[in-house]
């Protein structure tokens, strides 16, 4: 593991089972020193805890600070790092289509993959709160939402990432990159909730990261990891 007190360049405030995992995955495939901040989350409500708001006024995660700089939101996270420290590492030629490609799925992976995943992981849970007698209609709206909203957005993500990675089994070129690293994300939560488990591509591609020994360091890193 690289992180480390007296050497500490980048400090990470990560969130147990979060997108912060890719941030810690990141500094390790790049071998750049960092400090790990660890939060939990609050058992009942599964929310970030009140002190990361004394970071950033959100109180999410991930945050990084790095010489005086604090830098919020995944994908503005791997384009600062990509910039300052990766000289050239786990990129594509800058003004080439794989530099724009790979701009893209920094992107994608935030403002088009996640919602549909978001959206079922709250539809699955809005039943468990509710009251006794209420529970089995709103039950049955939940699956509805899910059926006729949600499942078909998420299949249509599924088929798109599976053609994406059907030919190299990356999504930029025939290595890895940054943009590998970021997708690693709403690929898991799909495994883990959005039925990803029939799309051979995509099991493919967690499997093979999953075993690269960044990827290890990074989860002993952070900690405990449901999607790893």
């Amino acid at each position: 593991m690289i992180a480390c007190w007296e050497t500490a360049l980048i400090i990470v405030h990560h969130l147990e089972n979060s997108r912060s995992q890719r941030v810690l995955w990141l500094l390790e495939e790049l071998g750049l020193p960092y400090e790990v901040r660890r939060y939990e989350r609050d058992a009942k409500t599964m929310l970030a805890p009140p002190e990361l708001k004394a970071i950033h006024p959100l109180g999410k995660s991930p945050v990084i600070e790095d010489n005086g700089a604090i830098v919020a939101e995944t994908g503005a996270i791997f384009e600062y790092i990509l910039e300052t420290y990766a000289e050239g590492r786990l990129c594509a030629p800058a003004g080439t289509s794989e530099a724009r490609k790979l701009t893209y799925w920094l992107h994608y992976a935030e403002g088009s993959a996640m919602p549909p995943l978001l959206l079922k992981l709250v539809f699955m849970r809005v039943p468990e709160g509710a009251p006794g007698l209420l529970r089995p209609l709103i039950r049955q709206v939940a699956e509805k939402v899910q059926q006729q909203l949600i499942n078909p957005q998420l299949a249509s993500h599924l088929a798109y990432w599976e053609s994406e990675l059907a030919p190299t089994g990356w999504f930029v070129g025939d290595a890895l990159t940054a943009a590998d690293i970021m997708m690693s994300f709403p690929l898991e939560a799909a495994a883990n909730r959005g039925g990803a488990g029939k799309s051979a591509a995509v099991m493919d591609f967690l499997s093979r990261v999953h075993a690269r020994p960044a990827y290890q360091r990074a989860l002993e890193a952070g900690g405990p990891y449901a999607y790893a």
